[in-house]
């Protein structure tokens, strides 16, 4: 049923201090999902239209031919939340981690070439937006190849991080056995990275976040106003930052261009990097830079 067995101990009530640069208690990761242009689409060949993380939630997709309306919707992240999000980070300075489908690079290589002037991390996100869970193995690892060198021939330097979402029970040790990874962050368990197996060795796994999150903007029950996810991420933070006075934490924050980069929304960024900026106690990092502290300052046993 899978390669990955299950861990609900972890780290238990000791875990290890994570000895963020400068004392920091919580290393803040601001994570931007790019996949506008590698969602289903029966122009690509798919069978439906994409029927997930679009402002008309629980539409079901069209079965044998193309929504124009969710094409759109997709397309608004590409040619304009894009930019708003990127001018919002270059004004508070705040590094980013990207987490980028090969194709939807392709299809906008102007903002494939934003990302490596702007020096963000370029991770990778799977050569479309889809769902690998019956995927052939042959087709999965060929797609994390293809991936690996689109980022790197459009951003300008390979990707070191990857997270697909949606993934098989092949892809941690296909991503492992690729060779070029320091992390994954399939994974949605801790506050710290931690390691885990796969092919055989050690593989370190620098978790994600669902709950401090954009998409719940597109979910029922979710966030209706940037003051909602605004006052989520705060509260996140603050638990974090008092716990960090101790043992020191990790906070991701997930976003995507066609949802965090409408105009009523960006404000829910703006917003917590202004409290983060006057809170203190934070280091912001890309997933990169939280992974390679990590190797290097808890490097795994053996």
């Amino acid at each position: 049923m899978s390669e990955q067995q299950r861990d609900l101990a972890g780290y238990g009530a000791e875990p290890p201090h994570a000895a963020w640069p400068g004392g920091a208690r919580v290393a803040v990761s601001l994570v931007l999902n790019y996949e506008e242009g590698g969602e289903q689409n029966v122009l690509e060949g798919d069978r439906t239209s994409e029927g997930y993380l679009h402002e008309i939630v629980g539409a079901p997709p069209v079965t044998g031919g193309r929504d124009l309306n969710v094409e759109s919707m997709f397309a608004y992240g590409a040619r304009a939340g894009f930019w708003r999000i990127h001018r919002t980070l270059a004004a508070h300075g705040a590094p980013l981690t990207v987490y980028a489908v090969g194709q939807a690079l392709e299809r906008n290589p102007a903002a494939a070439g934003a990302m490596g002037a702007a020096g963000w991390e370029v991770a990778g996100h799977g050569r479309r937006w889809i769902d690998y869970r019956h995927v052939p193995e042959e087709v999965e690892r060929a797609d994390i190849a293809r991936t690996v060198e689109t980022v790197g021939r459009l951003v300008g330097r390979r990707p070191v991080g990857w997270y697909t979402g949606r993934t098989s029970a092949n892809t941690r040790r296909l991503v492992a056995g690729e060779g070029g990874f320091l992390y994954d962050s399939d994974d949605y368990s801790d506050d710290l990275p931690f390691y885990t197996e796969a092919g055989g060795r050690p593989h370190l796994v620098v978790p994600y976040s669902l709950d401090a999150n954009d998409f719940k903007f597109l979910i029922v029950h979710g966030f209706t106003t940037a003051d909602d996810m605004l006052a989520y991420l705060v509260d996140t933070f603050e638990t974090l930052r008092a716990e960090g006075a101790e043992r020191p934490r990790m906070m991701s924050v997930g976003m995507h261009c066609r949802i965090i980069g409408r105009p009523g929304r960006i404000r829910a960024l703006d917003g917590f990097l202004k409290h983060v900026a006057a809170r203190g106690g934070a280091w912001v990092a890309t997933r990169e830079q939280i992974a390679r502290h990590w190797l290097a300052t808890h490097p795994p046993a053996g």
